[in-house]
């Protein structure tokens, strides 16, 4: 007796959305202008993806950074999400929507200047500290001799 013919394969059903549309892909804006992101991409995938090399820039010297270890460990790739600052990109998830800044230095907002002093707020000439936002400040000016240390 003669083998069975095997049956035809079935064909693909079409798809029901056009390609670039599915579940799986999503937006997110970077500064303000959106950036095509896919499911289970990191925002340091979805930047690099869209050509952006460096997103954030040094505290002191303003030099451009962006993903250098890629697990976590450097904090090369901090950006601000959703208003957060120092968001390691290499390990976070995009989600949709996401609203990434580039980071210039900390993150942090600057303080905002005294009213008629010209100096920054919360500081003065006679010393002591004042913490604020996450970093410790030694109170007064570059004038007095005082540091900054981020913590």
């Amino acid at each position: 007796m003669p083998p069975e013919p095997m049956p035809p394969e079935p064909t693909p059903p079409e798809p029901t959305t056009p390609p670039g549309t599915g579940p799986e892909e999503f937006q997110v804006r970077l500064d303000g202008r959106p950036v095509p992101a896919r499911a289970g991409q990191t925002v340091a995938a979805v930047l690099l993806a869209a050509g952006v090399r460096s997103w954030r820039t040094t505290r002191q010297a303003g030099r451009p950074r962006g993903l250098f270890c890629g697990i976590g460990v450097c904090f090369d790739c901090l950006v601000t999400v959703g208003g957060t600052p120092n968001v390691r990109a290499c390990v976070t998830l995009a989600e949709p929507g996401d609203d990434i800044r580039t980071q210039q230095g900390t993150g942090w907002p600057l303080p905002v200047p005294a009213s008629g002093t010209g100096a920054a707020a919360g500081t003065g000439a006679a010393g002591g500290t004042e913490k604020a936002a996450g970093t410790e400040k030694a109170a007064g000016t570059a004038a007095a001799g005082g540091t900054e240390v981020a913590r």
